[in-house]
């Protein structure tokens, strides 16, 4: 009895059922949440910015078929996002709806990250294909059981309109680390004789961080467990009702154009940087991009009171815009301007990584006074499935439009494959991310309009309570 009795014990703690309900979180709290975005920012910055450029230097793999893996890679998150995201909302265990699938994604993370950076050197050709292939869909999958899990724990932390900001704002700064240690990886591995040793030594560093520090956060993260069976309907009904829901719509589409454009610069920095502006270092450009979106936040956390989050977003995607198309005019010799327009785009970018989470979630508030149900996890699934396919069409694009200029690697590159580089990294995003701006002037989910859902459902609430069914 006494050990039943310290068990049971035990299980309470663990699964924390008498979460407090936060009308401004601890930011104890925010820091448990954030801090493993510090683990995947070291080979997550090396991924996006570098691993493409790693394919075709190191690995010698032709850049179409590098670029037509990531676009598979992504297109596979297209069946693993929603199918995740609607088993997340409908998850039933004593340790939480979500927190199970974080803490189950964990080591798969970890072991296929040293197998994307780390194949064995006997392999090349289509056998080198085949594994990097086999490694990022395993990747994928198993990050994609983290994110999306882990996205919509964030929704259930608080409800209230301005703290949500301030927890993605906070979670930003907190992510910034991450980068700073991811660019540092990348000074270290531009300057690696043996890249192919320094990859694998990298990533098993990285993917014990990543294993540890998941797992002791998620047992840190508190989880509503009265969300728990309030999602019920089969995946046709649950895509269809966010497809009715109009904020939800307007969003999906403009995430899908500003990915599509914003997708490049990840893809073409390093390539822009070595072969068009003939800048000695990748690193300095993407500090000075990173800067401003760990200054800005707080300000963006501050201002969003003031001008509402829409419309700051507006102006964050509209400097960013600018900030691209700018590019379009650098070249060799120019590294202050190119400085200057990496800062403002920085700025740019900030506004889009704090605003846009925060906006997700009120309207996912909206779905449950619509519809009764909480599924924040199939709402996270459809967003990032969006903005994945939108991104693997772009590094579809990419790869093949740099095949087709006459790509070589690691040698001086001709005037057309620079101004196939230019086109893709400065005009396609600003066309992009003006049209994003256009589009989101559309957006009418207000402070005022969520207080009023908001009102409903607790009060929604209070009635259950009093008569459960």
């Amino acid at each position: 009895m006494v050990e039943q009795s310290a068990s049971n014990e035990f299980s309470v703690q663990f699964l924390n059922a008498k979460t407090p309900v936060y009308t401004t979180l601890p930011r104890s709290v925010i820091l448990a949440y954030a801090a493993p975005r510090i683990a995947f920012g070291i080979m997550g910055t090396l991924f996006v910015v570098y691993f493409m450029k790693f394919a075709t230097d190191v690995l010698l793999i032709a850049p179409a078929v590098i670029g037509t893996i990531l676009a598979v890679g992504r297109l596979w998150d297209g069946i693993t996002d929603p199918i995740i995201g609607f088993l997340s909302d409908r998850t039933r265990s004593l340790i939480g709806r979500r927190r199970l699938w974080l803490f189950c994604a964990a080591l798969p993370m970890a072991l296929s990250l040293i197998g994307i950076w780390s194949p064995p050197e006997f392999l090349s050709g289509v056998t080198l294909i085949i594994w990097i292939t086999i490694c990022l869909l395993l990747y994928e999958t198993a990050q994609t059981a983290f994110y999306v899990p882990h996205g919509a724990l964030s929704i259930e932390l608080t409800q209230d309109y301005h703290d949500r900001t301030r927890l993605y704002g906070l979670s930003h700064m907190i992510g910034i680390f991450g980068v700073a240690a991811g660019l540092l990886s990348l000074e270290f591995m531009q300057q690696a004789e043996d890249k192919r040793l320094f990859a694998f030594q990298l990533s098993m560093f990285a993917a014990a961080a990543i294993a540890l520090l998941v797992i002791w956060t998620t047992y840190l993260l508190p989880e509503r467990t009265d969300y728990q069976g309030r999602a019920f309907k089969n995946p046709y009904q649950t895509f269809m009702d966010i497809l009715r829901n109009p904020h939800a719509r307007l969003l999906l589409i403009v995430y899908g154009i500003e990915t599509f454009g914003g997708a490049t610069l990840g893809i073409l920095a390093a390539y822009a940087a070595e072969y068009v502006v003939k800048m000695d270092s990748l690193v300095i450009i993407l500090v000075v991009y990173q800067i401003p979106q760990f200054l800005f936040a707080p300000l963006w956390i501050r201002f969003s009171k003031l001008t509402g989050k829409r419309n700051l977003w507006i102006i964050g995607t509209l400097i960013s815009a600018a900030s691209y198309g700018s590019l379009f005019f650098a070249g060799a010799g120019n590294d202050l301007y190119v400085y200057a327009c990496c800062f403002f785009a920085g700025v740019g970018a900030g506004a889009g990584a704090v605003l846009p989470p925060s906006i997700q979630a009120d309207i996912v508030d909206y779905d449950e006074f619509v519809t009764g149900e909480r599924k924040e996890g199939a709402y996270l699934a459809v967003w990032n499935l969006v903005r994945k396919i939108a991104g693997s069409i772009t590094a579809f694009i990419v790869g093949l439009a740099l095949q087709f200029s006459g790509f070589e690697p690691n040698v001086e590159q001709s005037q057309a494959t620079q101004d196939t580089i230019r086109w893709l990294l400065a005009l396609m995003p600003c066309a992009c991310y003006i049209v994003g701006a256009i589009l989101l002037m559309r957006f009418s989910f207000n402070e005022p309009e969520h207080k009023a859902v908001r009102a409903a459902l607790d009060e929604r609430r209070q009635r259950e309570q009093v008569n459960p069914r």
